[in-house]
């Protein structure tokens, strides 16, 4: 009876301080959320757009390393120069993680340089493009690293029955975080005579309190998480591209998980490049105002907050596969109809923008848990590098293919439409993947609803 009373004891304990980490992993979503909100999805595209116009020639062109750039690509294009450059950081970063069990440590090293670059974006005025597209670069990559090790806590903090709702909470922490920050961006934004600064400014500001907001935040889970002790191995010495090689010729003994990353890596560059260009296309296609694009921000990120939670729970009913692909079929219609929205129409944008948010959150909570699923032990953070790299270092194609569009035909509306191929594409590819037997494979136990 002593034996029972202390095992019981025992489990309560363990329990408490499992919801104890669970509560300070979902901090990390709610300090970094706002850089991809405020900063990435908000306010940066248009601003670095103007100030790189403010540069250009008079053929609206701007030379940067003596490039011939339109200035209305550069933004997307140092976008796809940040992820390209993720793929470099992220895998050695990860194997050192998995090789020494010191995520922590790894973790806020990329945390604070992601926020440091952030702050500094404060100074981006003038003509000063290529300092923008510099502090992007360096924040895009140090979030990137870091969301490979906060990931690859999920498998340690979670078990298998609870991870889609974890997963799905974290978001939705991350949402709430980025909507409650751009209440007080869009109150400055408009306000901003009142304040006693020019518009410029303002954005500035608001650029920046998204680094001191990520900075100040991110204490919260470096507190509570906690380091696992890890089998010796190797590679945590190799360069980024012989790591990732690595790393893959290890997933081709887990050639399922393999293919759902393949399947991820396509339909989230479609993602990515949505929530990066969507503020670009609304601000030079469609015409609309700055505060027009706060609102509709603001709008998908409650509307995230909501549509995660709920497909969590349709998750637990229906298996997460089944629900990604539903999400897959919402993101072709509503990326489709984005052809076809109105110039000076802000509330056939934010139609379009309420579409996305109820699909934004749960397709990206679900992915991640559903891969947590995918992964052996021992190998979370190299696995979960593997899956950053599709989710942000891979995540270049879309925003090339983007500027590329615009730079040959002048028109945002045939860039926009160009996203459509990559959800329908990646629909196909995922149907295909049997992830029970993929969960199998990588030695784990097969939930009941997947």
């Amino acid at each position: 009876m002593g034996t029972d009373t202390e095992r019981t004891a025992a489990a309560d304990e363990a329990a408490a301080e499992r919801r104890r980490e669970q509560r300070g992993w979902y901090f990390y979503d709610w300090a970094c959320s706002v850089y991809s909100t405020s900063v990435l999805t908000v306010f940066l595209g248009p601003y670095l757009t103007e100030i790189a116009k403010a540069a250009a020639d008079p053929e609206g062109y701007v030379h940067p390393l003596g490039i011939p750039v339109r200035a209305g690509s550069f933004f997307a294009y140092a976008v796809s120069a940040s992820v390209l450059v993720s793929v470099f950081v992220m895998p050695p970063a990860a194997a050192a993680a998995d090789r020494t069990g010191r995520k922590k440590p790894l973790l806020a090293v990329a945390a604070y340089l992601g926020a440091a670059a952030t702050a500094g974006m404060f100074f981006l005025d003038g003509d000063r493009y290529l300092l923008g597209g510099l502090l992007l670069i360096v924040a895009n990559a140090s979030l990137a690293v870091s969301m490979v090790l906060y990931n690859s806590y999920l498998p340690q903090i979670a078990p298998p029955e609870e991870r889609d709702a974890v997963s799905s909470r974290g978001w939705a922490f991350g949402y709430a975080s980025g909507a409650l920050v751009l209440v007080a961006n869009l109150v400055l934004f408009l306000a901003h005579d009142t304040f006693g600064v020019s518009e410029s400014t303002a954005v500035r500001i608001c650029l920046a309190s998204a680094g001191v907001w990520w900075g100040a935040f991110t204490l919260v889970p470096l507190k509570r998480l906690r380091d696992r002790r890890a089998a010796p191995s190797e590679g945590a010495s190799r360069g980024g591209l012989r790591q990732l090689a690595a790393t893959v010729r290890d997933m081709r003994r887990h050639p399922h998980t393999l293919a759902f990353l393949l399947a991820y890596l396509v339909y989230n560059d479609g993602v990515q490049t949505v929530i990066s260009q969507a503020s670009v296309y609304g601000s030079e296609e469609l015409g609309l105002s700055q505060s027009t694009l706060i609102v509709a921000v603001l709008l998908v990120q409650l509307l995230a907050v909501a549509g995660a939670l709920t497909m969590g729970g349709l998750a637990r009913i229906h298996g997460a596969k089944r629900v990604i692909l539903g999400s897959l079929v919402a993101w072709t219609v509503t990326i489709g109809a984005g052809y076809f929205l109105p110039s000076g129409a802000p509330a056939w944008f934010f139609v379009l923008a309420a579409g996305i948010g109820l699909v934004l959150g749960g397709t990206q909570a679900l992915s991640r848990s559903l891969f947590s699923h995918l992964v052996p032990r021992g190998k979370e953070a190299e696995y979960f590098s593997a899956y950053e790299i599709s989710d942000r270092g891979m995540a270049w194609l879309g925003p090339l293919i983007f500027g590329l569009t615009y730079q040959l035909t002048g028109s945002y509306r045939d860039a926009i439409v160009s996203l459509v191929a990559f959800f329908a594409l990646g629909f196909v590819l995922l149907a295909r993947v049997p992830v029970r037997r993929a969960v199998r494979d990588a030695g784990n136990p097969v939930p009941e609803r997947i």
